[in-house]
């Protein structure tokens, strides 16, 4: 009886900037994911591909070489986050759906299973992602079109009058607002299943959702999340009457 072979993983990494790319700011923690992954699997890191390229962009001549191989070997293609690989869920799906036998797993949703339900997670949350990042486009928009509107200075401070920090406040409520339209009904779903404010928070953490400012959830952070939701719903079911 021989042993079983054990699992092969292709990584795949990706920073912004040039910079990023020779200083290697936030490659080590990337390969850090990834490696300590591949222990928990006993899986042998067979390649590595590392894109220097913006998230918004789909030309990843990298990506496409870690796919090609994955389809040629069967090994698993393994990304450190999701949002390192893309928050468009087009994109992401052919992604998903261009891999090898071995498939795309993320080293920060470890719990996703493979085959078809797992892609179904995947891309949702994906869309989710993408959802948010545009949502928090639109708002920001809106709330520096507002700050102009009363007279505020937009753009950075280059040694004439300071910008309004109203502007920046506007920004920050705008991206509050719209992670607790987004997170809160999942989060007050979870409290009225009887769950605590901790567990509400293991909860959501489980499912790979971080707080506004990417942080860990903490009883305070997901009863903060729950009453600005609640206030957003009160204020609309007042707009509505």
């Amino acid at each position: 009886m021989t042993n079983a072979e054990p699992e092969r993983i292709i990584a795949y990494y990706r920073v912004s900037t040039e910079r990023q790319g020779r200083s290697g700011l936030g490659l080590e923690a990337q390969r850090s994911a990834v490696e300590a992954f591949a222990a928990t699997r006993n899986a042998s890191i067979i390649s590595t591909f590392t894109e220097i390229e913006t998230g918004k962009s789909d030309a990843r001549p990298e990506l496409a070489a870690a796919l090609r191989l994955s389809r040629m070997t069967g090994a698993t293609l393994a990304v450190a986050k999701l949002d390192r690989l893309a928050r468009n869920a087009r994109f992401l799906l052919s992604v998903v759906e261009g891999s090898g036998e071995g498939g795309v797993v993320f080293c920060d949703l470890p719990n996703i299973p493979p085959g078809p339900v797992g892609r179904f997670l995947v891309t949702q949350m994906a869309a989710v992602a993408e959802l948010e990042a545009g949502m928090i486009a639109a708002r920001t928009k809106a709330a520096l079109q507002a700050a102009k509107a009363r007279g505020a200075k937009l753009g950075g401070w280059r040694g004439g009058p300071r910008v309004n920090p109203e502007v920046g406040r506007a920004a920050r409520t705008a991206q509050a607002d719209n992670f607790a339209a987004t997170v809160g009904p999942m989060a007050a779903a979870l409290r009225d299943e009887g769950r605590s404010l901790r567990e509400v928070g293991a909860a959501l953490a489980e499912r790979g959702i971080k707080t506004a400012q990417g942080g860990a959830w903490s009883a305070d952070a997901v009863k903060r999340l729950l009453d600005r939701w609640t206030a957003q719903s009160g204020a609309a079911m007042a707009q509505g009457n």
